[in-house]
């Protein structure tokens, strides 16, 4: 085998990852379409589930290390949601510069209006794929994640 050659399983994959960066993109459009009457884009609310779904209130480095997202982009959106009212700066008792984000009760709203807005669309989305063929994507794609986290975490 030569060695620029892939295997059937690198060829299979490259064709299931080129699928990925396509609905990827399809995703971030139909979201942006979803949540635009809230005021919000994929990326805001994708921001506001990670305070959401947070143990507790997080600096934006680790808002942008759970999201596998650039800090600055994160600081961007943050600041942008900040100046709107949705969330909120408070002192962080561990480090005095890496403030922590908090959801304000108009980002709580809104985030909630948006989940509203998700239920019917992700139903609609899964009718017909089988839930064990969406289980084993997930399987595959935490698989795919959790080696390319420790590529990263090794360099």
């Amino acid at each position: 085998m030569r060695k620029n050659s892939r295997t059937p399983a690198g060829d299979a994959l490259t064709s299931f990852l080129t699928d990925l960066f396509r609905v990827n993109s399809l995703l971030l459009t139909s979201g942006d379409r979803l949540v635009a009457p809230l005021g919000l884009t994929s990326a805001r609310w994708q921001i506001l589930g990670a305070i959401v779904s947070a143990e507790r209130p997080q600096p934006v480095a680790w808002l942008a290390r759970d999201l596998g997202g650039n800090r600055q982009n994160v600081q961007r959106i943050v600041n942008d949601l900040e100046r709107e009212g949705l969330v909120a700066f408070e002192a962080n008792p561990h480090h005095r510069r890496a403030q922590l984000v908090v959801l304000t009760d108009s980002g709580r709203q809104t985030f909630d209006a948006a989940m509203k807005l998700q239920a019917p669309w992700v139903n609609n989305l899964s009718d017909g794929i089988p839930l064990k063929d969406m289980e084993a994507t997930r399987r595959v794609v935490t698989a795919l994640r959790n080696k390319l986290q420790l590529n990263d975490d090794s360099e």
